[in-house]
């Protein structure tokens, strides 16, 4: 039987060089067309960075990212989510590696995948010559 988690209310803040981030792209999506595109989490499609709203930074963090912005993220390159009652609602949040943010977004990009799909089904071939 899974076990269910709710979520605690509690202020969380990050250490002082990490960066929190929420609302990350995963799972079943929805184009602004209304396309249902399901999940692919799991799959070889599915390794790719995802966008993930910054929800806080470390008052150290080398990175000029601020709370609201959009980072691509390195795939997995975050933590499992944790379940948060801040007081405004339930949100689940991730650490991220500052190493891995790839791109900042000021709004959420419209785009759901980014690069070529190189997977036929559960398992993905490469040649060097796709990367040049």
């Amino acid at each position: 039987m899974a076990t269910q988690f709710e979520a605690r209310q509690m202020q969380v803040r990050p250490l002082s060089k990490d960066i929190l981030v929420c609302d990350m792209d995963m799972g079943e999506q929805v184009t602004a067309g209304g396309i249902v595109i399901k999940s692919d989490d799991g799959k070889a499609h599915g390794v790719r960075p995802r966008w993930a709203r910054v929800y806080k930074v470390g008052d150290s963090c080398e990175l000029d990212v601020k709370v609201g912005e959009w980072i691509l993220i390195e795939h997995g390159r975050w933590t499992r989510k944790i379940k948060i009652d801040d007081g405004e609602n339930i949100k689940e949040i991730q650490k991220i590696e500052i190493s891995a943010v790839l791109a900042v977004s000021d709004t959420r990009p419209s785009d759901v995948h980014i690069g070529q799909e190189f997977s036929h089904g559960s398992s993905a071939t490469f040649s060097p010559d796709q990367f040049l």
